[in-house]
């Protein structure tokens, strides 16, 4: 039975890091996932047609644009065979709310079984985004980064009433990865 797995937390919990921990743990047991980032799958879609130059200008889109790109992407994703994992966004923290990053075409394109959230402590996510130089991000205290946690929680109950997937929680916290590997890693069996 082919899986579709929808995986999500806020920017700096540390999901792809789980996420390719899972992967690497799986190939033995001859389990194999498609692991597709929607963010990259989307921004590849938008600088190929001029539309951005860096991964961090997508949330600061035009909505139709952002919503015809998602559109999109989750109608290229729904064609790929066999187990995928859809490493994404639940919502996009943007200059005029929260985007919802996995809004009713997104899931009707995905048609997820499983949606996975990475959480951990929002000082824990806030030390990891000072530390990571490689983007740009609006600065924002442990209070944001808890909000945006709890409205991630109420978009994920929102999908699985909706759509029946079961949601899974998985915590990433510091100094214990491997723990996390491991739980991620049983989900995706």
């Amino acid at each position: 039975m082919e899986r579709r797995v929808i995986i999500t937390g806020v920017p700096g919990v540390g999901k792809t890091t789980v996420i390719e921990g899972a992967l690497k743990r799986l190939e033995p047991e001859g389990i194999r996932y498609n692991p597709i980032n929607f963010g990259t799958f989307m921004f590849d879609m938008a600088s190929k047609e001029g539309i951005v130059s860096d991964r961090d200008q997508m949330r600061r889109l035009d909505r139709p644009v952002q919503k015809e790109l998602q559109k999109r992407a989750a109608e290229l994703i729904s064609r790929i065979g066999g187990n995928v994992i859809v490493d994404t966004h639940c919502s996009i923290k943007t200059p005029n709310g929260y985007l919802p990053g996995l809004p009713d075409w997104v899931i009707d394109g995905i048609r997820p079984d499983t949606l996975i959230l990475v959480e951990t402590d929002e000082d824990q996510i806030l030390g990891r985004r000072l530390k990571d130089l490689t983007r740009i991000r609006d600065m924002e205290g442990s209070g944001a980064i808890a909000e945006h946690q709890q409205f991630n929680r109420s978009i994920s109950a929102a999908i699985a009433t909706r759509t029946g997937c079961t949601v899974k929680f998985v915590r990433n916290q510091n100094h214990l990865l491997e723990q996390a590997i491991e739980e991620m890693t049983s989900a995706l069996r």
